[in-house]
């Protein structure tokens, strides 16, 4: 048991100092990115408020705001949003640009924040990919990959090694409250241990759930442990994986099931009004507590119209449904979370669990802070790491013993 707990040990360490620099980025942008919706919105709508222009106006239906706002651009959107507070504007997204256009007129309130959307890129940009553009950024999202499953490693492996050899209250006091008065090399060591261990398991589902995303493997085994088959892939793995991270980090109210269309097909020549009439009294029927309803543009005059109505904040899959309105006569329908199958329903969760938003505001505080404890295990780890190296190389050697 001595030999294999070394063994531990020194795997343990090894894995801390190569990905530790990459493991401290991750954290640090972790950090940045833990209220990122909120912040996001915050920024675009402050002092936004769409008032009715007269006393007794009334809403533009959807047919009559969207035709104006095409006919303004001459581009389909790419996603509508509507709130249910009926002070907020309507959020229209066309490629990377946004804009939150007034209810009643369809006139632009507001573009948002570019500043905070910029700053927001860039720490997702580290986040994923070291912030490496081209090529490149192939070889950042291997490197931040491979360091999150060995990071993986370390807290599984540092849970075996927290544990007392004799379990005693004295033992067990020091590794589970912080000490004072000790010095460098003891506070890193007390730090690294009572840090690891009230962050431990929050943090191995926040990297189990970013390898879910990070892996088409690792997304495979979440369905297969439900007992299902995994959906077809629907383009290359890394792709994907980044379209599911960003899809829920945007400031949008949430992505739908269908397609999205492309730039080539968003033209002047092909602007598609799609006829949804009021979208409030539609997401009203089916779900009563919507707050966000998301609108993917439709491909086509015949597509059906595919609404996320989210009674949530955004982040959290099991409050929102998918609603389907067919324009050739069928009956709507309408797929709750709870309608959704196994192996999707915790694959959602999974991409949740990863920033906290599945759990609402107390999920992401939590990993925010669990995120800002592993930046601080990287720094403690590393630290004790240098100061036993430096305590080997002053060691004397055994020729110098012998003489």
């Amino acid at each position: 048991m001595q030999t294999l707990r070394r063994a531990l040990f020194w795997l343990h360490l090894a894995a801390g100092v190569i990905a530790g620099i990459v493991i401290l980025m991750m954290s640090v942008t972790g950090v940045a990115l833990t209220y990122q919706r909120q912040m996001q919105r915050w920024a675009d709508l402050r002092g936004v408020h769409d008032a009715p222009p007269s006393a007794g106006a009334r809403p533009l239906s959807a047919d009559s705001l969207l035709a104006v706002v095409t006919a303004r651009t001459g581009q389909a959107p790419t996603q509508v949003v509507w709130r249910a507070d009926a002070a907020a504007p309507v959020e229209v997204v066309t490629g990377r640009e946004r804009a939150y256009v007034s209810r009643y007129t369809g006139a632009v309130l507001s573009t948002g924040s570019a500043a905070m959307r910029t700053f927001m890129s860039r720490m997702t940009s580290w986040h994923r990919w070291f912030a490496l553009e081209g090529p490149q950024r192939v070889w950042g999202r291997q490197a931040t990959g491979v360091a999150n499953l060995l990071f993986l490693g370390i807290l599984l492996s540092g849970l075996w090694l927290w544990w007392p050899r004799r379990l005693t209250w004295r033992l067990l006091r020091n590794n589970l409250w912080f000490q004072r008065g000790l010095s460098p090399k003891a506070r890193d060591f007390n730090w690294h241990h009572v840090l690891g261990f009230w962050s431990a398991l929050p943090l191995i589902v926040i990297v189990a759930s970013g390898a879910v995303i990070s892996y088409p493997w690792a997304s495979a085994l979440v369905y297969r442990a439900v007992g299902e088959a995994p959906p077809a892939p629907s383009g290359g793995a890394s792709s994907g994986a980044s379209s599911g991270a960003s899809s829920g980090a945007s400031g949008g109210g949430g992505g739908g099931g269908a397609e999205r269309v492309s730039d080539a097909e968003r033209t002047s020549r092909d602007v598609i009004v799609p006829e949804v009439g009021d979208v409030a009294a539609l997401a009203g029927r089916y779900e009563p507590a919507w707050r966000s309803a998301s609108l993917a543009w439709p491909r086509g005059p015949q597509a059906p119209l595919v609404f996320t109505l989210d009674a949530g904040t955004g982040g959290e899959p099991q409050k929102r449904g998918t609603l389907t309105v067919p324009r050739d006569g069928e009956p709507v329908s309408w797929k709750p979370f709870a309608a959704q199958p196994t192996g999707r329903r915790a694959r959602s969760w999974m991409r949740f669990l990863h920033t906290g938003e599945a759990l609402g505001l107390v999920g992401q505080t939590v990993a925010g802070v669990v995120s800002a404890a592993a930046a601080l295990l990287v720094y403690t780890g590393l630290a004790l790491t240098w100061r036993r190296w430096r305590a080997w190389r002053r060691r004397p050697s055994p020729r110098a013993l012998r003489g």
